[in-house]
């Protein structure tokens, strides 16, 4: 399931690339809504001279303001005495009693294997599967009827008015797109709800079908209409009075120069009942914010990226630009074998200073992924500790002598009567310092204890299935007790992985792999059940490397500034501040990471392992 059911209403200003975009096609980006559709009227206007007819379709992502933007094309239309009418999507979806059975298939109400209903299986039939397809005959025979003897303009929008049956009827396609933080922070606020419903469920459970259904149907045509060029016009759409409309040649020739660049994500914060408060001091976070739990930095599906172009900022969902440009941003190969994601994710745990501990929990395989939730991938993950204060701890295993069937026992009673008992009896803990990396493969109990921040790095799971096995009968920040998944957890649990395999095998010595003219790189966490390969590179004044076939990961952990810079062209370039998070494009190639600080710096560093390929 998502991380993000409650996203901190909070755009990071310096989370941006600098992209030089002099292309004379920035002069056909538009500005609100008012350039935007008097740019599309003079297009209707020479249609409709020489056909006398116009056929629009407004698609986008879950809550895009797809029928404000054609209210006021019709509006514009009307004050020009065209006659102009339009039809929702809304009209083609089954009755919602009739969805709710069908969907029951991929969002079981089984309280006794999960109680609060957050999990569910990914539903794969798009846009059609959610309609009736009596329907969408009825439409397209109203759209063919309007293209042989229609008059004036004809707007079909909302979500999946660019299905296939509906798409070539079109004389202008349109895509407004919403980052996935603003799109949560719409639902939460009523601004919509799930597709073919009227109905206002508790906001977990429409965040629940909103990710395995809503989200997934119209992330995966807008990735089919980006891919096979189906649209006219892209239009960023978190701010309807701020949109910006490119033409979609603009739109990837934009892509096609960001991905020869290092880009950072615009995070996302999130407050939770474990938060801390480093991160919330180091990057200035708002004052009313309870602390920072959580910080996205690059989960891929939930962040957001701005390209700064000179005169104007543009912030796409990070998920469209991979859907985009995965190939040139991830490598041919890698975008391949995982099927267009990006395959690795990475996010800050800040419990420093905090009231208590990360939950007790454990993450599935692939297998088990697959089986009970129609997703690709393994959830593997790891901690990079980055600060440690006084008696921090990281959880990693059974110890040797503990009694697991009865952990499992009292982490059940808990989970039924809020019985506390003393973790500590049966996880193991090792003292966390700077530096160190724990590896956590599928199946291996643990967590981040308090009084720490830690850089976790996860194998690609499209959600998130952490299942807590014990929270110590802790209530969230609302007030309610938050929920334990021990059926799943239970099932997924490697009970062998005690100390004494831990220790050697996921608690390693850094070992020197490359050493250069003032510098070296050494790797912190390597295994073969985990696909990517975690290091450090560690110089004083400056340190090179390359990029092939794959992509690499940077994380200035400790220093004050770097520079990454390309040595074949020297303008494509990234300033990373302390705890800043880039991707190196796959076929950026050489590059130099400078010193802009003083002393010896650490940058981690993550990239995809030789043979990666059969540990998805």
């Amino acid at each position: 399931m998502s991380f993000m059911f409650n996203p901190y209403p909070y755009d990071d200003p310096n989370a941006i690339n600098r992209i030089n975009f002099d292309s004379p096609s920035r002069r056909t980006i538009c500005c609100g809504p008012e350039e935007s559709s008097n740019t599309l009227m003079k297009l209707i206007e020479e249609k409709i001279k020489s056909s006398r007819k116009v056929i629009i379709g407004i698609d986008g992502y879950l809550s895009a303001p797809m029928g404000k933007f054609a209210e006021v094309i019709i509006s514009k239309c009307k004050a020009l005495d065209i006659e102009a009418k339009s039809i929702s999507s809304d009209t083609l979806y089954l009755d919602s009693d009739v969805l709710d059975k069908k969907l029951l298939k991929y969002l079981p109400e089984d309280r006794e294997t999960d109680p609060v209903l957050l999990f569910g299986s990914l539903f794969d039939e798009g846009y059609e599967g959610l309609m009736d397809s009596g329907k969408i005959e009825q439409l397209s025979k109203v759209l063919k009827d309007f293209t042989d003897s229609g008059n004036g303009v004809l707007i079909v929008y909302g979500n999946g008015s660019l299905i296939d049956a509906l798409r070539k009827y079109y004389d202008y396609k349109l895509f407004i797109d919403v980052t996935q933080k603003q799109t949560v922070l719409n639902i939460r606020n009523g601004v919509c709800g799930n597709l073919g419903t009227t109905k206002r469920m508790p906001i977990n459970l429409m965040l629940r079908r909103s990710y395995y259904v809503d989200l997934e149907v119209s992330a995966g045509l807008r990735g089919k209409l980006l891919r096979n060029n189906e649209i006219n016009f892209y239009i960023t759409g978190n701010n309807f009075n701020k949109m910006q409309m490119l033409p979609l040649e603009t739109l990837k020739e934009l892509f096609n120069t960001m991905v020869t660049y290092p880009l950072r994500c615009r995070p996302v914060y999130l407050e939770g009942v474990w938060g801390g408060y480093y991160i919330k001091r180091l990057r200035n976070l708002p004052d009313d914010m309870k602390n920072c739990a959580w910080v996205f930095d690059l989960i891929p599906l939930e962040v957001s990226i701005v390209a700064d172009i000179g005169d104007m900022q543009l912030e796409f969902p990070f998920y469209s630009f991979v859907q985009t440009v995965g190939p040139k941003l991830m490598g041919e190969k890698v975008a391949e074998v995982f099927n267009n994601y990006f395959p690795i994710r990475f996010n800050y745990d800040d419990t420093f200073h905090s009231s208590g501990n990360m939950s007790i929990q454990v993450h599935p395989d692939a297998d088990y992924v697959r089986s009970n939730n129609n997703e690709l991938g393994r959830q593997d993950e790891s901690y990079y500790v980055v600060v440690a204060s006084q008696q921090a701890k990281t959880y990693l295993g059974f110890k040797n002598d503990a009694n697991i069937d009865e952990f499992i026992e009292k982490a059940k009673r808990s989970e039924k009567t809020g019985e506390k008992f003393n973790h500590d009896d049966y996880i193991n803990s090792e003292p966390s310092k700077p530096g160190m990396q724990f590896l956590i493969p599928a199946g291996t109990i643990h967590a981040s204890g308090r009084n720490q921040v830690v850089l976790e790095i996860g194998s690609l799971t499209v959600g998130s299935y952490t299942y807590k096995m014990y929270d110590y009968v802790r209530k969230d920040l609302e007030g309610k007790l938050r929920p334990i998944h021990t059926y799943h957890g239970e099932r997924v649990l490697r009970r062998e992985r005690r100390r004494d395999w831990v220790m050697p095998n996921l608690v390693q010595a850094p070992r020197t792999i490359r050493e250069g003219d003032g510098f070296k790189e050494v790797i912190v966490g390597e295994h073969d059940l985990i696909y990517f390969s975690l290091r450090n590179i560690i110089f004083s004044e400056r340190a090179v490397d390359e990029t092939t076939d794959r992509f690499h990961v940077l994380v200035l952990v400790d220093g004050e500034k770097v520079l990454v810079r390309s040595l074949t062209n020297p303008s494509r370039f990234f300033e990373m501040n302390y705890l800043d998070m880039i991707v190196v494009p796959a076929y950026f190639g050489p590059y130099e990471i400078i010193n802009r600080g003083v002393g010896v710096v650490t940058v981690h560093k993550t990239l995809l392992k030789d043979g990666y390929e059969n540990n998805v």
